[in-house]
């Protein structure tokens, strides 16, 4: 794992450089996850913060390791935000995250399943 230096506010460069990618793909980042949003200084210059840093590192590693889309890996994101306390089981988390392949697989197991559990639920409020 990277280690981050221990430092209140990183700049673009130094951010850049910790990642491993250029500063134009984190200036898109920011415009396509919302929860990646740095402090700007007085003279505009952009100061992440630790965590931002840490949201980078995340969002480059479902990008180029896992092979998300950005909306795949934002959509992820946005699920560990809502459950930021929830331990979900190695099998669970691998179902949950949709990589590039599974956008074109069929849907129909995923809607039967789905049917299937609103049928309990009806019997279960009759």
């Amino acid at each position: 794992m990277l280690e981050i230096p221990d430092k209140l506010y990183f700049r673009i460069g130094e951010v850049s450089r910790l990642a491993g990618i250029k500063p134009y793909v984190l200036r898109f980042w920011e415009t396509e996850f919302s929860n990646l949003g740095p402090k700007k200084s007085g003279k505009g210059h952009r100061l992440y913060r630790r965590k931002d840093v840490e949201l980078v590192l995340e969002i480059k590693r479902l990008l180029y390791d896992k092979r998300f889309t950005i909306e795949g890996a934002r959509k992820h994101l946005d699920t560990r935000t809502r459950e930021p306390h929830s331990k979900t089981s190695d099998g669970a988390a691998k179902k949950s995250a949709r990589v590039q392949g599974d956008l074109f697989s069929d849907p129909a197991p995923l809607f039967r399943e789905i049917r299937k559990s609103l049928t309990e639920i009806l019997a279960i409020l009759r």
